[in-house]
């Protein structure tokens, strides 16, 4: 079976068509639009008109890319921005307007628990305590479990690299006081995050990924300080010509670095970059829910 996830986040709109078997995920098809709702909202975290409609567009974009992959299966879910928004209605009817497929606003509940699936999924089941992390455009999920088993912990923080980036950012590339006020937010932002003890930290999402190319696949605390030290030395764009990420993502990296380094020394465990996240968790909860021999 073809399933397929596109996931509207606060940062980007995401496809991922995979087939999927006994033996795990095989990806088809991988798209990213880089649309940047969460910087769109007005006042109280209102979405604006055109960006209901351009994300509504980005969701058919995909979801014909999907169709093209051979996806039977398709779910739309959409993250942060959208669920705290008043308007959130609007763009959900929108893009079920224009696609003939309706929009999951995901729980801070369930986005932590698709991610621990998605990131666990390859790991063989055992007892060990594994943390999985996402820092998005507008929230931070935690999720500690054991692969092969349930959530056990979890946890949303209200913010993210998006919302840091606009409070507190105001040079390019931000400056020493930009740093400080980051790092700062970042600190009061998990001050009171208390997970259970775990042995394995694993990061996923947008900030992770693209940090392989800057870091590699280990995200220590040394390597994280090493990326953010490079990249205040260094504009966007020039990060963009060299490594080949989107101009926004280079922009947004230095605070979803930050983040990840928080996040982590109150794990007490060093992070590594993990092989999938929400969408390979959703796509595994579509293929299980349609009845395809999963375990």
């Amino acid at each position: 079976m073809v399933c397929a996830c596109i996931d509207i986040g606060s940062n980007t709109t995401r496809l991922l068509a995979a087939e999927v078997s006994a033996n795990g995920l095989v990806e088809l098809a991988a798209r990213r639009s880089f649309t940047r709702l969460g910087a769109g909202q007005g006042p109280g975290g209102v979405i604006s008109g055109e960006k209901v409609r351009e994300n509504a567009e980005v969701v058919a974009e995909q979801l014909a890319a999907a169709r093209d992959a051979g996806a039977t299966k398709v779910c739309v879910v959409a993250t942060a921005a959208i669920r705290r928004a008043p308007n959130r209605d609007e763009l959900v009817n929108a893009v079920q307007g224009l696609t003939g497929v309706p929009v999951r606003v995901l729980s801070g509940a369930e986005e932590a628990h698709l991610c621990f699936r998605g990131a666990t999924r390859d790991l063989p089941p055992g007892d060990e305590s594994v943390a999985v992390v996402d820092v998005g455009g507008g929230s931070v999920e935690v999720a500690v479990g054991s692969p092969g088993g349930e959530v056990v912990w979890w946890e949303s923080l209200p913010t993210g690299s998006s919302l840091l980036t606009e409070a507190h950012v105001r040079s390019e590339p931000p400056d020493e006081a930009d740093l400080e006020a980051l790092r700062r937010a970042a600190a009061n932002a998990v001050e009171d995050l208390a997970p259970p003890p775990v042995q394995d930290a694993m990061a996923v999402g947008g900030t992770a990924t693209s940090l392989r190319l800057l870091v590699g696949g280990e995200l220590g605390n040394a390597d994280l300080e090493r990326g953010v030290g490079l990249l205040a030395r260094t504009p966007a764009g020039e990060v963009t010509r060299q490594l080949g990420l989107d101009p926004e993502r280079a922009r947004l990296l230095p605070a979803g670095m930050i983040l990840l380094q928080v996040v982590g020394k109150r794990l007490g465990r060093p992070l590594r970059l993990a092989h999938g996240g929400l969408r390979e968790g959703a796509v595994l909860e579509l293929a299980r829910a349609s009845d395809v021999g999963l375990a």
